[in-house]
Order: structure tokens, then C-alpha cells, then sequence
């Protein structure tokens, strides 16, 4: 996400200098060409802002820390439990078990169990 603001800013600084949008696109090619034009019209059109807007929508509720916490406890009773075992005993997406698990609880597959990702030597030559 922070790579795409420095690219709006890139962008904004491209049309203050009254470079065209393919000129623009030319010099910095990581977001696509449809997106970046988009943007340097927004820009020539008056937009100050890189942020996005508000979006109107359902949150998440899925990766609350309610659900952190029960998907730990189902793991700390058997580690070996697959993402669609746990997805379907606490009635959450397989998606969300799968962001929970790697990313809030830093956990991945190893030997056929869910660990830590960040392991002691100790815990290595186990």
C-alpha cells in the first residue's frame, strides 16, 4: 500500500511539471497503465489528495481478535488441524482462517504441523 502512495505522489509531481499521462506512465511502470491514468486525470482535474477515499461497505469482520484467539485455541489443542478443518468448525472463511493464521498468529506449515514461523535453534533441531 505505501508503494502505491509514493507512486501517486510520483504522479501528482508528473502532472505539476505538465507531463501527459503516457509520459508519466513511462517513467515509473510498477502500477498499471489503466490505474495510472486514472490518477493523473484526478490530478489535472484538481485532486490534492494520494489517500484513498472512504469507502462505503461491510467491514472485515472475520479477523477480529475474538476470532485470533479462538483459531489459537483450536490450534494449541491439535496443530495438525487443516485451514478447511478450522474454517468449518468456527463457521469462518477459509480466507480468513488462512490471514489469521499467517499473518496475526505468524504461523505456517511444517512436517504436517502448524508452527511458528519464528523458531528457537532449540526448537529447529527438534
Amino acid at each position: 500500500m505505501e508503494g502505491s502512495i509514493e507512486q501517486r505522489y510520483a504522479i501528482k509531481f508528473c502532472v505539476r511539471l505538465g507531463k501527459n499521462a503516457t509520459e508519466t506512465y513511462g517513467m515509473d511502470d510498477c502500477i498499471s497503465r489503466s490505474q495510472s491514468g486514472r490518477w493523473h486525470k484526478a490530478f489535472l482535474e484538481g485532486r490534492t489528495e494520494v489517500a484513498d477515499e472512504q469507502r462505503s461497505g461491510r467491514p472485515t469482520t472475520a479477523r477480529i481478535d475474538a476470532n485470533v484467539e479462538r483459531v489459537q485455541e483450536l490450534l494449541d489443542t491439535d496443530r495438525r488441524l487443516g485451514i478447511r478443518q478450522i474454517a468449518d468448525t468456527l463457521d469462518i472463511s477459509t480466507f480468513a482462517v488462512h490471514g489469521i493464521i499467517t499473518q496475526d498468529l505468524a504461523m505456517r506449515k511444517v512436517c504436517e504441523k502448524l508452527a511458528p514461523t519464528v523458531l528457537t535453534q532449540e526448537q529447529k533441531d527438534l
